[in-house]
């Protein structure tokens, strides 16, 4: 698990996800809210096993020589990762079965065939046969199960079963029930309820939940640096591509019998078994109703706050050319963005607009720009990420339709994915062209705007403009090497500019002068990263991390490191929303220097990655994020202690210090700062 002094990065994550189900079983957390985070750890290890798991799967069928170049055991890694998710998920029924209890203190109930009132059944049957038995359809054995879908294996005489699909498509998930108070129930039990009528000539005995998932593409160019190792491991894989089954999700309660007929017919290993609650695909609590009157039981409402400068701009490109911005989300309004783009599509003066598609919505105002810009004739350049994991179809229909009306979209090259968040607009002013450009460490995207953390810098300044013009050319494949003053851009300069600036904090500290490096990212993975931090301690400098996932850096207490000082703190922060900004600040021997941008300290961000990190320069939007940074230092409410044994500990808070929980705090802040200048 410590190879080359380091944590193994798809154990620790599975501690990430437990902070995620803390959060699900903290009474802080509003009632309501606590079904979010259980659809949160379920969601995202739903992905973990098509992703991290798959991949660990294909590896341990590699020949000897190809695994011992990889410095891991994949079967005992595997072994250790599937025994932590099992004792996981056992938790995580404890806590779903104690919310719903809660729920029912509130006169909040979620009903199930066991306990179905008479007038409750007589809904249910009606509804089946007006609604969904004709979305139902019935298989035999050796269905080719569809992945992430959910199916009730239904058992009759004889050892036989059939199998049902719940047609989550068709229908809600949780269905309203009549009754006093708030009554529902899963789509699932309304099945079970009338699963007669859809085996009318059978005995049936009893239905179990089954859910199968299956690998994702595998792109293992993201975790090793050898791209010569990676051609020959894809080479000698007999599945390199999507679609090999990786995990049965069954109910527990299933009788050995059916579990190895399953086990037989859909070609499975005993390690792909997993055993369960009687409900899957729990993502879907995301979607739980909530009812009038349950606002206590919810987070309060804290609504966007416009942006003191640009949200009352007359014109957006003249205050951002009399003085960089800088926005916060949630906590601010997306449409500053939108408005960017929407002005540069029907401005005059606007002959060109540039920009980076990662993850773009199904529909948004930003493709409404785009589409706008094109029809007024603006010169649209589009780079369109097409191994967005997850993302890849939505993102290649956009870009086809954006290619259709004219512009020239191009998609990122195979192994160097597109990550960075950028845009530029040129606009002729006073015979000259001016360029405005954003960077961000989110993405262009109006939903996730509202739940992800993230900041962006809209700037006008030469130095910047003119380096992320460099940036634009590399995409466009008119140079090969940016010539960069100012940005940090991968896989080009980021690694060695941040190796040397903690080469320089080193050099501070053994020459006793003041030396510190705080950074707040979403993983730390990267070995050579990693080791100049250790080398960073062990001189003196104080390092503070925030590190919302996977953190593979290894404790000064551990036999490995003896030796180290303890002159570090890492901690996480899981609350309401989901922190995403990236920001490094340095002493810089008292004159401090500070990035934000879209890359994370991982191997695959600094040198297969095309990113993009800027610093901030003003001095007032310096300190407005050094105050939000100092705010999520100093958080004491959701923060947790990232430490050696995965104790997930919350930070301690001293005798009377105050209550600090920084996403609140920087909402207040930022408002105050707003009351303030209007």
């Amino acid at each position: 698990m410590k190879k080359d002094n380091l944590k193994h990065r798809d154990i620790n994550w599975l501690f990430f996800n437990e902070r995620v189900l803390l959060e699900a079983k903290s009474t802080d957390t509003p009632l309501l809210e606590r079904l979010k985070f259980l659809a949160i750890f379920s969601s995202n290890l739903d992905e973990y096993f098509k992703v991290r798991v798959s991949q660990l799967r294909q590896i341990k069928h590699l020949d000897k020589k190809f695994r011992k170049k990889l410095m891991f055991k994949a079967n005992s890694t595997l072994q250790h990762i599937l025994k932590t998710i099992n004792e996981q998920q056992v938790e995580f029924g404890k806590v779903i079965k104690a919310t719903l209890s809660e729920l029912e203190e509130h006169n909040i109930y979620v009903r199930n065939t066991s306990n179905f009132t008479n007038e409750q059944k007589q809904f249910l049957e009606s509804l089946f046969d007006e609604s969904i038995k004709e979305f139902c359809s019935v298989h035999k054995e050796n269905l080719e199960l569809t992945d992430g879908a959910l199916y009730l294996t239904v058992t009759h005489s004889g050892h036989n079963y059939s199998i049902v699909e719940i047609p989550t498509e068709n229908q809600d998930r949780f269905i309203a029930l009549p009754g006093d108070g708030h009554q529902f129930c899963y789509l699932d039990d309304i099945i079970r309820f009338n699963i007669q009528k859809l085996l009318p000539n059978k005995e049936i005995n009893a239905c179990y939940s089954i859910k199968l998932s299956r690998d994702a593409e595998l792109y293992l160019e993201d975790d090793y640096s050898d791209l010569e190792l990676v051609e020959k491991i894809y080479n000698s894989l007999d599945k390199r591509l999507s679609g090999q089954a990786t995990r049965l999700l069954y109910d527990e309660t299933m009788p050995s019998w059916l579990i190895e007929a399953l086990k037989t017919d859909f070609k499975l290993g005993s390690v792909d078994l997993s055993p369960g609650g009687a409900y899957h695909n729990l993502s879907d609590f995301f979607s739980f109703p909530l009812p009038k009157g349950t606002e206590r039981l919810q987070y309060q409402e804290k609504p966007a706050l416009p942006h003191p400068e640009l949200s009352y701009s007359k014109n957006i490109f003249e205050s951002i050319s009399k003085k960089d911005q800088l926005v916060h989300f949630p906590y601010q309004d997306f449409k500053v963005v939108e408005e960017f783009l929407t002005t540069a599509a029907t401005d005059p003066q606007v002959i060109a607009i540039k920009m980076t598609i990662y993850r773009i919505a199904k529909s948004s105002s930003l493709a409404d720009a785009i589409l706008t810009a094109l029809d007024n004739n603006k010169k649209v350049t589009l780079f369109v990420e097409a191994q967005a994991r997850f993302d890849e179809a939505n993102n290649i229909k956009w870009g086809r339709i954006f290619e259709e009306k004219g512009a020239k979209v191009i998609f990122s090259i195979p192994q160097v994915k597109v990550h960075s968040k950028i845009a530029m607009v040129y606009r002729n002013e006073d015979d000259k062209v001016k360029r405005y450009s954003y960077i961000g460490t989110g993405n262009f995207n109006a939903k996730t705007s509202k739940i992800y953390c993230d900041h962006g810098l809209f700037t006008a300044d030469k130095k910047i403009t003119k380096d992320l013009g460099q940036v634009f050319q590399v995409l466009e494949r008119k140079i090969i090497v940016p010539k960069l003053k100012r940005l940090l851009v991968s896989p080009f300069t980021t690694r060695i500019t941040f190796l040397n600036l903690i080469q320089n904090e080193i050099n501070a500290a053994r020459e006793g002068k003041k030396a510190s490096i705080t950074a707040k990212m979403n993983s730390l993975e990267d070995s050579n990263m990693i080791k100049a931090l250790y080398r960073a301690v062990n001189a003196g400098v104080d390092v503070r991390l925030i590190i919302r996932g996977f953190c593979c850096y290894l404790t000064a207490n551990d036999d490995v490191n003896e030796g180290m000082k303890d002159n570090i703190y890492i901690t996480s922060i899981v609350d309401r929303y989901l922190e995403h900004g990236r920001i490094y600040l340095f002493e810089n021997g008292g004159d401090q220097l500070m990035y934000i941008g879209s890359a994370d300290w991982m191997t695959r961000n600094l040198d297969r990655r095309i990113e993009v990190l800027t610093p901030i320069l003003d001095p007032d939007i310096f300190d407005e994020l050094k105050h939000i940074l100092t705010l999520q230092l100093n958080d004491n409410q959701k923060a947790r202690v990232l430490d050696l044994e995965n104790s997930n500990k919350k930070v301690a808070q001293a005798p009377g210090q105050e209550d600090i929980r920084s996403q609140y705090a920087i909402y207040d802040y930022l408002k105050n700062k707003l009351d303030e200048n209007r």
